[in-house]
């Protein structure tokens, strides 16, 4: 039996390979200076950026609601209970 590849999102192998190659350059690189490099070098690049950002919005879907729940400071206990999943 010939073993099948997982494709999409469940393609394991360029996974290991995204974080093979991710935990390299951050052994490797300064990110702090290339972040800096990356920066804007005009206000005109810059906005050239956000209108980029912006287009790239326009076409997502929506963020990720799980993003705003992370970032978000956590609220008071559930009515449910200490044990509640909801």
């Amino acid at each position: 039996m010939t073993k099948q590849k997982i494709q999409g999102e469940g393609d394991y192998e360029a996974t290991r390979r995204y974080r093979k190659r991710t935990d390299e350059y951050l052994k490797n690189n300064d990110v702090e200076k290339a972040s800096l490099r990356a920066a804007p070098e005009s206000s005109r690049e810059a906005e050239d950026m956000k209108a980029a950002e912006a287009a790239g919005k326009r076409r997502a879907k929506g963020e990720d609601p799980a993003l705003r729940r992370r970032s978000s400071p956590r609220a008071d206990a559930s009515p449910r209970g200490k044990g509640s999943r909801h």
